[in-house]
Parts: C-alpha cells; structure tokens; sequence
C-alpha cells in the first residue's frame, strides 16, 4: 500500500460522507492520518483489499482502553469499497480481516458506526454482526 493508490478510496470515502469540495478534510488530516498508518506508536491501522493489482477497498482501524473491558476494543472507523466492485464480499472480508487483527491484539470486541442512510453498508452489517441499538451524538469545538 502506498499512498497515492489508497489516497482515491480515501476520497471517495469521505465524499460519500459528504466531506468533499468545500467540506473536503484539510490535506493536513490526510497527510496526519497517513502517517499514524505508519507509526509503530500509533495505535491507528489500515488494512486494504487488492484485485488485479489496484487497491479496491479499505478499513481503518484502532485500539483503545475502555471502562467496561479489561481489554482493548477495536474501533472499526472507516470502510469503503470501489463502487464498482461493491457486491462482491470485499466489504465482508475486510471486517472479517479487522476481526482477525483484534482477536491477534487480544480484544474481544470489534464496533463501528455509519449513518442511518447507509442501506446497503447496513445491509452487510447485519450479516456480520449486531445493532446494539445506540445512538451516536457529537460535539465539536469550533
């Protein structure tokens, strides 16, 4: 993986959560992002999915502490296929491959989120694991 070929899923990515244009991610938090990929430090990690020699999928990943496990959970963040290649069990295998990375790690639990529009994600999500029924709020300073 290097970055110029993960870099269009990434675009495409956060264009279909509406992060593109005038909204886009300053390149600041690409070039940040990437680097933590590649930081042993770091405990933020990327796994993609190749066919016939070009990237076609990705997830990223972390680890972190929380108050209701001794150990570390794994944060499944993104996820996006090629829209062109979507149907085909990449989506699948890549959270089945952070599935792995986290039983490896030695966390029992693997979560994530999407938006209450994302049909076919849910869709798949369903297959794969379960809807604990919360809902997510945020809050960002300006």
């Amino acid at each position: 993986m290097d970055l110029e070929s993960w870099r269009p899923l990434w675009n495409g990515y956060n264009a279909f959560y509406g992060r593109h244009g005038d909204k886009a991610l300053s390149p600041d938090i690409t070039q940040s992002t990437w680097r933590r990929f590649l930081d042993p430090t770091e405990p933020v990690f990327a796994l993609v999915a190749e066919c016939d020699g070009g990237l076609v999928g990705l997830t990223h990943y972390l680890f972190h502490r929380s108050t209701t496990k001794i150990e570390c959970v794994c944060y499944l963040q993104d996820l996006f296929t090629d829209p062109a290649v979507r149907g085909q069990g990449i989506g699948r295998r890549l959270i089945e491959s952070v599935y792995e990375q986290a039983k490896l790690a030695g966390a029992k639990r693997v979560y994530w989120q999407t938006q209450v529009t994302n049909d076919a994600g849910r869709a798949l999500y369903d297959k794969v694991a379960t809807h604990s029924g919360f809902i997510v709020y945020s809050h960002e300073e300006q």
